[in-house]
């Protein structure tokens, strides 16, 4: 009950999220690395988004979106009397709200100009293929499609932007990018966005249904249970090693499978590791048409770290791993570790667009998977 007795006083209450961009290229970039299952849980806290994806209780992806990829985020803790969607034992983790939301709706919505990259985002989840037509403006004599670039730059163009309104969410027209606000009341409400290309241009508002949240798979890694743990480079012309050994594999492939053997100086002590010796980190894939193998050596143009304190050998089904490829193709470092049980970490650093500062963090993604059983292998 409200102590003055004023009726209005819940309309009052602050959204828990305000939070808006000036392009949702990066943002939505995030979310279709984890777009492999169309129900996501969303945990919102002072510090950014937490969205998590789980499939088949053996694979989990989380994108860790920081406060800092928006140009305002405004985090209001829900009221008390709120009922709340989950309750963790940590202290820090309580000041939070969670909901689940159709991931692909919230892509989808996001992509409804065309202009946030990515041609076929939704594909893998059911979705459309990306393709619309971009809005003519004043003075423009053609149409374009909006995603030709498949989101690496927008074309320039004459429409301009006037005023103080909407312009201080989306830009002015001289910033090439779909501009988003969004907004969140609470428990109970739906996920508010409001979506513009430029202030001249039109404006689309989607209201996005939000669940109650479920307890997601919860698959911890511990650090001193580590048995290998490797950090790929990313090639000079920018594209990944992991991604490119991924790609050139058969997709009837059934298992992949990770092999690590310590570095020859842990191995042996003293001798250097033979030419036809086992390799520090082998990829091996099989299926019913044969198999294939990756071999990467202790290059430092290709591995910046790598801890092996055992011979390891752990497979995983190929399907599951796969599902990181989109993250990969938008990141510039991975991570892999692998626990004494077998249980993966990858771990996709998302470089952000904007200009580097102390204050701000890239975003990244990480997948954990649970390993075969030795009976199904």
């Amino acid at each position: 009950m409200s102590q003055n007795g004023d009726d209005s006083e819940e309309v009052h209450l602050p959204p828990v999220l305000k939070a808006s961009v000036h392009d949702v290229r990066y943002f939505a970039a995030l979310l279709r690395g984890v777009n492999f299952v169309n129900r996501a849980t969303v945990t919102i806290t002072k510090s950014g988004f937490v969205v998590v994806v789980e499939e088949a209780r053996t694979l989990l992806g989380t994108a860790y979106i920081f406060a800092d990829v928006f140009d305002e985020y405004t985090y209001n803790a829900e009221s008390p009397a709120a009922p709340q969607d989950s309750q963790n034992s940590e202290p820090e983790e309580e000041d939070n709200s969670a909901f689940e939301i159709p991931l692909n709706t919230l892509i989808e919505c996001l992509n409804i100009f065309g202009t946030a990259g990515a041609s076929g985002s939704g594909a893998a989840a059911g979705g459309t293929t990306g393709k619309y037509k971009k809005w003519k403006r004043a003075g423009e004599d053609s149409d374009h499609d909006g995603d030709d670039d498949h989101g690496r730059g927008r074309r320039t163009s004459n429409g301009t932007s006037g005023g103080k309104g909407i312009e201080h969410y989306f830009g002015n027209g001289s910033e090439k990018g779909t501009g988003m606000r969004m907004t969140y009341a609470g428990s109970g409400f739906p996920l508010t966005l409001l979506i513009a290309e430029d202030a001249e241009g039109p404006t689309t508002t989607c209201e996005i249904t939000t669940y109650e949240a479920e307890p997601h798979l919860q698959l911890p890694f511990e650090s001193d249970r580590m048995v290998l743990k490797i950090i790929l480079k990313a090639r000079q012309d920018g594209s990944s090693w992991l991604r490119d050994a991924l790609s050139e594999l058969d997709p009837s492939c059934d298992k992949l499978t990770f092999i690590g053997n310590p570095p020859p100086a842990v191995a042996s002590g003293k001798q250097p590791r033979a030419a036809n010796a086992t390799p520090m980190l082998r990829i091996q894939a099989a299926g019913t048409f044969g198999s294939t193998e990756m071999d990467y050596p202790n290059d430092r143009d290709v591995l910046e770290t790598f801890e092996c304190t055992r011979p390891v050998s752990f497979s995983y089904r190929f399907g599951h791993i796969s599902r990181t490829l989109r993250a990969l193709q938008s990141s510039t470092k991975t991570s892999l570790r692998i626990d004494d049980e077998g249980l993966l970490s990858l771990q996709f650093l998302m470089p952000s667009p904007k200009a580097k500062t102390e204050a701000t963090a890239d975003a990244f993604i990480e997948f954990r998977c649970l390993a075969l059983d030795d009976e199904l292998v």
